[in-house]
């Protein structure tokens, strides 16, 4: 079993179990940061900025990221391994998981060599006359990541990988069920050559000191991934200058239209809601279908939920793993069977298969006012409603206080516009799921969902600050 010791040394023996989400094994333990290590990574990000004369230049961050993501691809299968194992997302998913990641990784260099800054205008008035300014990037401060469960290397990646390349020291805090990816990682960064002090990972207990991390005055930006509720609470307590980009959940709201193509549909709706057991912030949750194709849509999506392979996460046929904790099957549980006694129809699952696992779940119908309609289920449970008219649908996509990515399923280019220009989301995907996602596209939960635009080459320009020169003469 592995132990993970900190930076610096504990002055308690406190540590926290990496359980495997599936069986309960212990697979590691996390030696646990208390405030006064949190303290000192703090004050050394913080000197470490200070001192301009100690920033990587940019091709020596250029190098390290060429050289880690060469270390990730070299030990892909292990990285996978790891993943899956303290995640539960399944092996397959798992190693997609991390040739993404080391894409991310990729992105975050293009990015750096394309990026650049602006020529301001001068010269064209009395005012400006004989000048010259333009701007270039710099870094912004101490970054503070806080990260979540469901993707546990490519999460990491996004918000460490973007402050790396930025030139930011940054402090991390994974999940507490899911902190060996991020150590692997930072682990690799620093064989790559990055200096131990310029990211600095913390597995904290404690949400009080999770907030004095997130609050102090010295951090130039805040990046978080995680439930709405503790990120807009950790948003109000930062020090005023901090900037931050908040990720939470939607309620994923698809709209298939009565001329869809539903065989080109059905794969990508299953695939949409039940991928890594629904536990992810874009899952297919809410499918709005027309009512001439909507029973029979939703009867074709159960026979498929049925078939899938639910169980343990590192064996090679499993399609659909565990949920990150037995509370969350218990949970699941409690909504599915409120929607049933307030109305809905249950075509597939709607039951525990173990104390981790949660059958793949297809509800028709379900009442508006039933958690399954109003609130992120984070699991694997789909449901089916059908609709007269596209505004109806389109209407109840948008009632909620949750907008991040929605879909549209049609062959009519009129429809896809329509649904496009009304439905309240960041990114409305037509033919396609809600969950699909290329790591360099803008990705932003709107409304309750979030706070700015995630997407690597937007994450490493919120990392920068934009310092103009002008010259006279």
């Amino acid at each position: 079993m592995r132990h993970i010791k900190l930076d610096y040394p504990t002055k308690t023996s406190d540590t926290i179990e990496v359980t495997c989400p599936y069986d309960g094994e212990t697979i590691a333990t996390v030696e646990v940061a208390d405030a006064s290590i949190v303290e000192q990574a703090l004050t050394t990000a913080n000197n470490l900025f200070k001192d301009r004369k100690r920033w990587l230049p940019q091709p020596r961050r250029v190098e390290i990221l060429q050289r880690v993501a060469e270390l990730m691809k070299e030990r892909a299968e292990a990285l996978a391994q790891d993943a899956a194992a303290e995640g539960g997302k399944p092996l397959l998913d798992s190693r997609v998981e991390v040739a993404r990641a080391i894409d991310g990784i990729n992105i975050c260099i293009e990015t750096l060599r394309s990026g650049g800054g602006e020529v301001i205008p001068m010269d064209v008035n009395a005012a400006s006359a004989g000048r010259l300014a333009f701007t270039s990037h710099e870094p912004i401060g101490v970054v503070v990541a806080v990260s979540a469960f469901n993707h546990p290397l490519n999460l990491i990646v996004h918000q460490v990988g973007p402050a790396i390349a930025a030139g930011c020291p940054v402090v991390v805090k994974p999940a507490k069920n899911t902190p060996i990816s991020c150590f692997n990682f930072v682990d690799l960064l620093r064989e790559a050559g990055l200096p131990a002090e310029w990211c600095q990972p913390l597995v904290i207990r404690e949400s009080a000191i999770s907030t004095s991390l997130v609050s102090d005055q010295r951090v130039g930006f805040f990046s978080f991934i995680g439930s709405a509720r503790v990120g807009w609470m950790l948003r109000s307590k930062l020090a005023p200058g901090t900037r931050c980009a908040l990720e939470h959940g939607g309620v994923g709201p698809v709209i298939v239209a009565e001329d869809a193509e539903l065989e080109d549909a059905l794969p990508k709706l299953v695939k949409g809601g039940l991928y890594h057991a629904g536990q992810v912030c874009v899952s297919v949750q809410r499918v709005f279908a027309h009512e001439s194709i909507a029973r029979e849509l939703a009867l074709k999506i159960a026979a498929e939920a049925k078939q899938l392979v639910v169980g343990d996460p590192l064996k090679e046929e499993t399609e659909v793993g565990p949920l990150i904790q037995p509370a969350e099957v218990e949970r699941v549980n409690q909504w599915v069977n409120e929607a049933l006694a307030e109305g809905a129809e249950l075509l597939a699952g709607g039951e525990p298969l173990t104390e981790s696992c949660y059958s793949c779940t297809v509800l028709y119908n379900p009442a508006s006012e039933s958690k399954v309609s109003q609130q992120e289920i984070f699991g694997p449970v789909i449901s089916v409603t059908p609709y007269s008219d596209i505004d109806e649908a389109i209407a109840k996509a948008n009632a909620l206080p949750y907008a991040f990515q929605a879909a549209v399923f049609t062959q009519k280019i009129d429809s896809a516009l329509h649904a496009y220009r009304n439905l309240d989301a960041s990114a409305v995907m037509v033919n396609d799921h809600t969950a699909f996602r290329v790591d360099w596209m803008p990705f932003a939960g709107l409304r309750q969902s979030g706070l700015g635009v995630g997407g690597i080459p937007h994450t490493l320009h919120d990392m920068q600050v934009s310092k103009m020169i002008v010259m006279n003469g």
